[in-house]
């Protein structure tokens, strides 16, 4: 089994429906175990600004799948959820990233690990942070990079 961390963001109709239902489907694959999961945070959107602000989550899982399986099965999840590609970074019912897969990095066109401008963004960094704060991330320590962060809004919101 290998470490990956996965982001979870929704910001269409329930959004922490979407992203519960998200989190019980990787739970019910008998490839993957959660670890431990971030709180939930609510952060304005980035890229394309007119549209509702996204709730996003970090996940921390253990999984026998190949970076490549994991993207399917991540992927197919989209697709329970009925995920539409309609606008490059626009609204979604569901989006599941994988943010960093143990040791294992890709610059394919299909599958990019770690996940492209991840370091840049607040609603990836601070719920990454929150589960794993001793993360190294290409040479950098997390606390490095969200020292350095500016940009979008980001709220935790309490339980």
């Amino acid at each position: 089994m290998v470490k990956a961390y996965l982001g979870l963001g929704s910001n269409i109709g329930d959004t922490k429906k979407n992203i519960d239902i998200a989190v019980d489907l990787l739970k019910s694959s008998k490839n993957i175990t959660v670890i431990k999961q971030s709180s939930y945070y609510e952060t304005e959107p980035v890229g394309y600004v007119e549209q509702d602000w996204f709730l996003n989550i970090v996940v921390q899982i253990e999984t026998d799948f190949e970076p490549e399986e994991l993207l399917v099965f991540c992927q197919q999840i989209e697709e329970v959820l009925k995920r539409k590609r309609i606008i490059r970074w626009g609204p979604r019912t569901i989006d599941v990233d994988i943010l960093l897969y143990e040791h294992y990095t890709s610059n394919e066109e299909s599958l990019t690990i770690p996940h492209p401008r991840m370091t840049e963004r607040a609603f990836v960094m601070v719920p990454l942070y929150e589960i794993a704060a001793d993360l190294v991330i290409e040479g950098k320590s997390i606390d490095e990079i969200i020292k350095n962060l500016n940009g979008e809004e980001i709220h935790k919101l309490e339980k």
